[in-house]
């Protein structure tokens, strides 16, 4: 499935773009357990992340390491690996540090990925393209 930008990251985004503020904030990266296909207009709350279960735990994008290119904004694989089993990961979110707020999400294509064993691992990539 492809990447899904949020009404409420697509409004953060023009806000930015336009001038409108010049404020921005982290963005952490969430694994979630439910099935649920991401949709413009989700709460956060339509998303149950991953238990701390075998060590998981979200991680913060750092602004700096985003490269963009033609339209692309690709941020380098970020990879959990786990020390037990923690259930299905049907995909990931990114939600705003300081607002709490829904930016963006990815369902797996090939998911959904079960975290059985320790040493088992998730990678993802994230690539968000105007068009």
């Amino acid at each position: 499935m492809a990447i899904v930008i949020n009404n409420v990251g697509k409004q953060k985004a023009l806000e930015y773009f336009s001038g409108k503020t010049t404020t921005t904030e982290s963005i952490i990266l969430k694994l979630y357990s439910n099935n649920i296909a991401p949709a413009i207009d989700d709460a956060v709350t339509a998303y149950t992340e991953l238990t701390s279960t075998g060590d998981y735990t979200s991680k913060t994008l750092t602004a700096s390491n985003w490269t963009i290119s033609a339209g692309t904004a690709t941020y380098p694989t970020q990879t959990w690996t786990f020390t037990a089993a923690a259930g299905s990961v049907y995909g990931y979110y990114a939600v705003g540090a300081t607002s709490g707020s829904i930016l963006f999400a990815e369902k797996f294509s090939g998911g959904p990925y079960t975290v059985t064993t320790n040493g088992d691992s998730i990678s993802v990539v994230i690539n968000i393209t105007l068009l």
